[in-house]
């Protein structure tokens, strides 16, 4: 047997000038290392963790969410954020929608959300940064610029590492399939987002994980599970420590759960929804996408992101709004009241982002440019405030005029709100930890 087997050895320069002199305890930190069979390494990945700024995640007021992503840039000019006083080269070639809320006007294209308007809180005054589509999206998911160096988890990849599961359902969905930048970053796979591999906005609609396989029934089902289990506890007994066996196992605990639980598979069964609610949210597939959002999140799931359309309009942006908004439009409505009739508004919160705004006036090709200094921010639910506008853009509606916002703000007040502290550190590999969000203040006055 080797005696120095699981020790630490430790040598140390002779001349003091290059390292300081170790204290008796450091020495004896080292010994006890080398007693229970640590390395070094391991000594100081404990000791990193030991450091982290930990704080106990609980659920708060906003219980699910729902995280409505638009593509590509919506204009703020042609949504939330219109300028009607404004030259005609900067308004754009639509009118306004008054609201509900006294002296508070949308965009035309938005006149059922307009009547709704006293739900949510509209926020005219990000501050973005990125007028790249790609770093854009990952800030808009993460709350950080993008790194070479290192990949972080978008909110909905955070929510499931922090909260779990509930009702044998995934606590982090997408639909109908997760973004590039909405994935578990440097969290474990299993954190990742369930995707449902088909678009319940269209014909056939079938969640691919939730039917057994042809030819395979309910007893078959039963035993091969049986066979697995046993199979993966052979493997766990000779690889107790393979993290991605521990991954797979929590993949196939939540498909076995997910296909066994007759009221998990209902929640993905958009068609126990009645024909008047379908009206309602708008039989297409924003319509049917936020219908399905709403079922999960009442079924149970804790976070889904609900991807639609393409708002890149750089030319014609006339036409491409007259044949967009409209969906969005009726869906959004729908799920807002259809929530707030149910008693589900106030504990659960809608975001509606996109990755920057449009440039202030209309281009040579009858567009909107890439535009990240200023753009909106469309919010109801999940304790923030009932309609509330807060701050405000500039004439032009090309510089924040009143109380500037970052992303990195509002995703810090949506995690205050789902139970999340954003300054808790998260281990990244390497035993590196890192802040849910580095720097991001909650906004106070958009809670309570």
């Amino acid at each position: 047997m080797n005696p120095t087997k699981n020790k630490v050895i430790v040598t140390w320069a002779e001349d003091p000038a290059h390292f300081a002199k170790p204290s008796r305890r450091d020495f004896l930190r080292v010994g006890v290392c080398g007693a229970l069979g640590l390395t070094l390494g391991d000594f100081f990945r404990l000791q990193a963790r030991a450091d982290q700024k930990f704080y106990e995640s609980k659920e708060g007021p906003a219980k699910g969410v729902i995280h409505i992503v638009l593509p590509g840039g919506m204009a703020h000019q042609e949504s939330w954020d219109p300028k009607p006083e404004a030259p005609l080269e900067y308004r754009g070639p639509f009118g306004v929608a008054k609201t509900n809320v006294r002296g508070v006007v949308l965009n035309e294209n938005f006149s059922n959300v307009a009547k709704i308007v006293d739900k949510m809180t509209i926020i005219r005054s990000i501050a973005g940064k990125d007028a790249d589509h790609g770093r854009a999206s990952y800030a808009m998911f993460t709350g950080y610029r993008k790194s070479p160096a290192i990949e972080h988890p978008a909110i909905g990849s955070v929510v499931s590492h922090e909260l779990g599961s509930r009702q044998n359902l995934p606590p982090y969905v997408a639909v109908p399939s997760a973004g590039e930048y909405a994935g578990t970053g440097y969290l474990g796979s299993q954190f990742g987002p369930f995707g449902l591999g088909s678009d319940p906005g269209r014909s056939g609609f079938q969640v691919k994980d939730l039917l057994l396989p042809p030819g395979v029934d309910d007893d078959r089902f039963y035993k091969r599970q049986r066979i697995r289990e046993t199979v993966d506890e052979h493997f766990r007994k000779i690889a107790s420590k393979a993290e991605a066996l521990g991954a797979m196992d929590k993949f196939y605990e939540r498909a076995y759960g997910m296909i066994s639980s007759p009221a998990a598979r209902e929640a993905f069964d958009i068609d126990k929804e009645s024909s008047a609610t379908k009206a309602k949210y708008g039989q297409n597939e924003a319509g049917m996408r936020l219908l399905l959002a709403r079922r999960l999140i009442e079924a149970g799931v804790r976070f889904t992101t609900v991807s639609y359309g393409g708002w890149d309009h750089h030319a014609g942006i006339e036409n491409a709004m007259r044949r967009q908004a409209p969906t969005l439009d009726q869906a959004l409505a729908g799920l807002i009241s259809d929530l707030d009739d149910r008693g589900m508004l106030d504990s659960t919160l809608v975001l509606v982002t996109s990755e920057f705004g449009r440039t202030p006036k209309i281009n040579a090709t009858a567009g909107r440019d890439h535009f990240p200094r200023v753009y909106s921010v469309a919010l109801a639910g999940g304790g923030f405030k009932r309609g509330l506008v807060y701050g405000s853009s500039n004439s032009t509606a090309s510089e924040p005029e009143e109380n500037p916002v970052r992303i990195e703000d509002v995703l810090t007040t949506v995690y205050q709100q789902i139970g999340i502290n954003a300054d808790k550190e998260l281990m990244a590999p390497g035993g590196r930890p890192i802040e849910v969000i580095d720097g991001g203040e909650v906004v106070k006055e958009l809670v309570g």
